[in-house]
């Protein structure tokens, strides 16, 4: 346990837990990006992933707590990181270094916290669903929640869809500095590689970004639309 609390408050033993916290977050965001393309495969089609997801029972919700751990933890460690390396940084050096970081890399702390209420928003709108908040629950005949009439009822109102594309951009952009700085916490980014896994890493962050608010972005256009009668 020493052991563990001395690694913790350690420098490197903070930018490891942020690395790892990350890379468990954006295997999580791909697989939910995957998952959530199946709603222009079908409306039967989303609605078979959500119930499958459900029948997981309290399995998902272990999961889901050990997700928002990890999110938790990753912000705390980052904004711990970000106190630690401002008292240590000599002021002379401040204009120097803020040149040569990205602004993505410079708002983390911010963008996070931005974040970390589009996470809660997000679960209240598509997971709890709180009628308090005007959040209705569509369901379907068989008694299973019908996500994709949720979807589309969501992404009809311009503030969520808003909302939404600000929190991939906000995400996306985490991602693009993020990549970079995983491979060079773990020391596998040599001068030789460093500029194709940057580029790599940006480009993968986009695609994930054009490949989420693709569906809030259809929902407006009417490319996906309510099924009859509703």
């Amino acid at each position: 346990m020493r052991f563990i609390i001395n690694f913790y408050n350690s420098s490197i033993g903070k930018k490891w837990i942020v690395a790892l916290t990350g890379l468990v977050l954006i295997a999580y965001v791909i697989g939910h990006l995957i998952g959530n393309l199946q709603i222009y495969i079908s409306p039967e089609q989303i609605n078979w992933y959500a119930e499958k997801l459900h029948s997981m029972g309290p399995l998902l919700w272990v999961i889901r707590a050990f997700l928002l751990a990890c999110f938790a933890l990753h912000i705390v460690t980052t904004i711990k990181l970000a106190i630690e390396n401002r008292k240590a940084r000599p002021d002379r050096y401040a204009v120097k270094k803020n040149v040569r970081t990205t602004a993505a890399a410079r708002t983390m702390v911010v963008s996070g916290l931005i974040l970390l209420c589009f996470v809660i928003f997000h679960l209240l709108q598509f997971t709890i669903r709180p009628e308090s908040l005007g959040i209705k629950s569509y369901m379907l005949p068989t008694g299973h929640p019908d996500v994709y009439t949720m979807i589309i009822k969501g992404f009809l109102n311009p503030f969520a869809s808003g909302f939404y594309i600000l929190g991939m951009f906000l995400l996306c952009s985490h991602l693009s500095h993020g990549f970079s700085s995983f491979f060079q916490t773990l020391g596998l980014n040599s001068q030789k590689i460093a500029h194709g896994l940057e580029i790599g890493g940006t480009a993968l962050a986009w695609l994930i970004f054009a490949g989420y608010t693709s569906i809030p972005v259809s929902v407006m256009l009417g490319v996906l639309k309510l099924k009859t009668g509703l």
